[in-house]
């Protein structure tokens, strides 16, 4: 079945413009939830909104949006008031700079969105997706959209493209917040961590290999409870000795590597395909 598009913008770069829909990179329809029951009745109870100062329920036609510029003092918008904020959305994905695909660190990323080509914009949307692969390039530019403005990175990944939202600097913590204390690596220890990463490493990303096994036990678990069985929780398993010297621990783990216990088993390399492609695998 093909992808629902979440939405559609129009990406441009010098006097190029392309029509593209923007589509989501995870599915969570198989997400495990569980909802607030009344038991007397077995239904599914609803929310209701209290006002603490009336001391009464408030129904939601009612409700009015508001901004706290001060502790507890709000100022109130009416609906078209909020489509006026909103009038600057110009779902207008504007390439100010094109940077090379390795010069964003990880943390900067917020969420990613496939693109795909709207109506008309198919040759334009390939092009762009070419030469960006080419140049070994993103596109570095800004997303104005439900009444924000995005940083976003718009980079190859197959044959078509993926649009990458960054945080604002102002929205991430520096690392130097993180106390990471004084502590100095010796020699002999560095080398026997290398050698368990070697003994350890693969040369391919296979995802495919991971299964959630929380989520398959949890379902486990709720199947019994469907068919009338009562869930009980299993007996604690006694921890192993913890190994407390560092090289002690380095060589034991090189132990459990080399026979076979601990040691990683290389993927199979998987297939390749339009939605992966050579440099979304390596990023």
């Amino acid at each position: 079945m093909s992808a629902r598009p979440m939405g559609s913008a129009t990406v441009s770069f010098g006097l190029v413009s392309v029509p593209v829909k923007l589509y989501s990179t995870a599915d969570n329809t198989n997400k495990i939830s569980f909802n607030w029951i009344s038991p007397s009745s077995g239904s599914r109870v609803k929310q209701k909104y209290w006002d603490p100062r009336e001391e009464r329920l408030v129904e939601r036609d009612e409700l009015v949006k508001g901004y706290e510029f001060a502790k507890d003092q709000y100022v109130l918008f009416e609906p078209e008031e909020l489509k006026v904020l909103d009038a600057q959305a110009t779902n207008a994905i504007e390439i100010t700079e094109f940077i090379p695909f390795d010069h964003v660190e990880r943390l900067w990323l917020n969420k990613a969105y496939f693109l795909g080509p709207d109506k008309g914009g198919e040759r334009a949307y390939k092009l762009l997706s070419a030469a960006l692969e080419k140049t070994g390039r993103a596109a570095l530019g800004r997303y104005a959209a439900r009444g924000k403005e995005y940083i976003v990175l718009v980079r190859p990944m197959g044959d078509g493209l993926i649009l990458e939202q960054l945080y604002y600097p102002e929205e991430l913590r520096s690392f130097e917040e993180v106390p990471i204390g004084d502590a100095d690596v010796k020699k002999a220890e560095l080398d026997l961590a290398v050698q368990l990463i070697e003994q350890a490493s693969v040369e391919e990303f296979a995802p495919e290999q991971f299964e959630d096994t929380v989520a398959q036990r949890v379902m486990g678990l709720i199947q019994k409870k469907i068919e009338g069985e009562e869930i009980v929780a299993a007996p604690e398993v006694e921890p192993e000795g913890k190994i407390i010297d560092l090289m002690d621990a380095l060589k034991a783990s090189l132990g459990d590597a080399g026979s076979g216990r601990g040691k990683a088993r290389k993927p199979a390399k998987p297939a390749a395909s339009k939605e992966t492609g050579r440099k979304a695998a390596s990023k």
